[in-house]
């Protein structure tokens, strides 16, 4: 029986230290039904009902999943591409007037380059 409830004090500590650490990491804005400070407060003052009540009532919808923005690749390549924000043209013609860009600005950085041997 002690067995029990050491391990029931267990689960309840890693649930207290996990909500108090989700509650402070996660955006003011996403945060539903109270602000955030009163659900810090309620997982500090209430660690068993107030960690179930953040899982259940607090957390953003969605939480553990990994949202893309409207402009953002849904699939990376490589790491360097994962910033969040990061902007991906959404037709193809957006992405030739990039490299057009692209391909202009280097062609005047090699210009200037040559004038200054």
């Amino acid at each position: 029986m002690l067995y029990f409830g050491g391990l029931f004090g267990v689960v309840t500590l890693c649930l207290w230290i996990f909500a108090i650490v989700d509650v402070i990491t996660t955006d003011e804005g996403s945060v539903r039904n109270l602000p955030k400070i009163g659900w810090l407060l309620l997982v500090l003052l209430f660690p068993l009902v107030g960690s179930i009540a953040w899982l259940v009532a607090g957390r953003p919808v969605g939480a553990g999943r990994a949202r893309s923005g409207v402009y953002e690749r849904t699939a990376p390549t490589y790491p360097e591409y994962d910033r969040p924000g990061r902007f991906a043209a959404t037709t193809p013609e957006d992405d030739e007037e990039f490299l057009r860009r692209c391909r202009e600005r280097a062609e005047e950085q090699r210009r200037k380059g040559r004038e200054n041997q």
